[in-house]
């Protein structure tokens, strides 16, 4: 790989005899990664291998992830680079924490901090670019989060309305993205010797919004995919120095990972808790990462402790056609609360937090469950994605090979099943939800989203 002069240039005198090693990483295969999805309860894949795992990630493996399959489509797999990974594992959240990821798109880092959660506690992601807000969205749902909110925001707009809220904080910011050289040479088109200066400061702009989100006695987890000091040392003296009640948390570490350098920076010796990942070293493209401790005495949250006493926001007409399929269609009807329901729209969604939306740009203010239409609702794949068979009255199983027909937007007709009423079904293969469907006169009229529809 021809490799920038000037960022030959900027590692040979940082790096020394260990540059060469560095350099020739580069012309080595991409590592390639994917993570089982705990959420789903399905105790084996379709067609991946769980041959190779990777040590340090409760649910990682090396592999390539192939999108065109029942695993991924299904959602029982995430492909994430193999040092991407080790963030959300550093990052562990408790089930019960109000968890932000503040640079959440397409979702690595979101769903990983997702599995650690098992639909409790509530997971703000957000997204400033609008469209890969959207990714981020379609990869939450198929992912099956019950307890999301996408947003669409810039974090300085997020200060006031999330005012020392997060227990934890994850910021993958973004960055200069050396790290991708290998995985993505384009990434290379724009890097210059200035770029991460300029990006440095805009990840302090950042990380000072997202101090205010933070709440007393809470954790912040600081990573990038960068080599640069200027965004990795250097950002973490910034943070201990420009804020007192911070203080660096020691990362755990196999022998393949380095400590952080605190001669790139200001020398002080607390960055050596700080992690880093050289592709020479580690098996992956790189990574930074730094995890800090809110040393202030965190407060009483009286508002946790005190059960929701807020009513049923839905009206009367709504009430009754939820009311009247989730009684035919799961086997219990309180697995969403009414009074954590609220209509957008003609949409129904389900959120177990108190959030004013009314000055905050999203894409999901919850879990999307579907949309009410002239005298009846109509679920949503989201619905189906955060369920578990065994949630089911009405399923149909049709056979790996009627998926494919079933993704590509067909019909099933030829199908097995004890249902006796026409009427809303999960399409399933085995255990695994696929979809949504309408059980008609033994056949299944197709319901899976247009836009995801697959052509093999």
């Amino acid at each position: 790989m021809e490799l920038p002069v000037d960022f030959k240039n900027k590692y040979s005198k940082l790096l020394g005899n260990d540059a060469t090693s560095f350099f020739a990483s580069f012309d080595n295969p991409v590592e390639k990664g994917f993570r089982i999805n705990p959420l789903k309860h399905v105790d084996q894949l379709v067609e991946h291998s769980t041959e190779s795992p990777i040590s340090y990630s409760k649910w990682g493996y090396y592999g390539t992830a192939h999108g065109k399959t029942i695993d991924h489509q299904s959602g029982l797999i995430y492909s994430q680079e193999p040092s991407a990974m080790l963030v959300g594992e550093v990052a562990h959240p408790k089930a019960t924490d109000r968890v932000l990821d503040l640079c959440a798109a397409p979702g690595g880092k979101t769903t990983y901090l997702a599995s650690f959660m098992d639909q409790e506690g509530l997971l703000v992601s957000n997204e400033i670019n609008h469209g890969r807000a959207k990714v981020l969205a379609e990869n939450v749902e198929r992912f099956g989060i019950k307890n999301s909110v996408i947003l669409n925001e810039s974090p300085d707009r997020m200060e006031k309305p999330f005012k020392q809220f997060f227990d934890l904080i994850v910021v993958d910011a973004p960055c200069s993205g050396e790290g991708m050289f290998r995985k993505d040479p384009s990434a290379m088109d724009y890097w210059n010797v200035d770029y991460p200066k300029e990006c440095a400061n805009r990840q302090k702009k950042i990380l000072n919004s997202a101090l205010k989100m933070l709440k007393p006695g809470g954790r912040l987890v600081y990573s990038t995919c960068t080599f640069a000091p200027e965004e990795d040392e250097q950002i973490a003296a910034w943070m201990l120095s420009e804020h007192d009640q911070l203080k660096l948390e020691t990362i755990k570490r196999d022998g393949d990972m380095d400590s952080g350098r605190p001669e790139w920076a200001d020398g002080n010796p607390e960055l050596t808790k700080t992690l880093r990942l050289f592709p020479n070293h580690f098996k992956g493209e790189g990574h930074f990462i730094a995890s800090f401790k809110d040393q202030r005495t965190p407060e009483l949250d009286e508002n946790r402790k005190k059960k929701s006493s807020k009513k049923s926001t839905l009206d009367k007409e709504h009430d009754k056609l939820w009311t009247d399929f989730s009684s035919l269609f799961l086997e219990d009807i309180d697995l969403f609360p009414k009074d954590n329901l609220k209509v957008v729209g003609e949409h129904l969604y389900y959120l177990n937090a108190n959030i004013n939306f009314s000055k905050l740009k999203y894409i999901k203010p919850g879990l999307d469950l579907g949309i009410f239409k002239k005298n009846r609702f109509e679920p949503s794949l989201s619905l189906l994605m955060c369920l578990k068979k065994q949630d089911l009255k009405r399923a149909v199983t049709i056979s790996s090979e009627q998926w494919r027909d079933y993704v590509h937007g067909e019909v099933i007709t030829d199908i097995n099943t004890d249902l006796k009423d026409n009427g809303w079904a999960a399409v399933c293969v085995d255990q695994i939800i696929v979809g949504p469907a309408k059980y008609v006169n033994g056949t299944l009229k197709n319901f899976y989203p247009k836009g995801l529809r697959l052509n093999f």
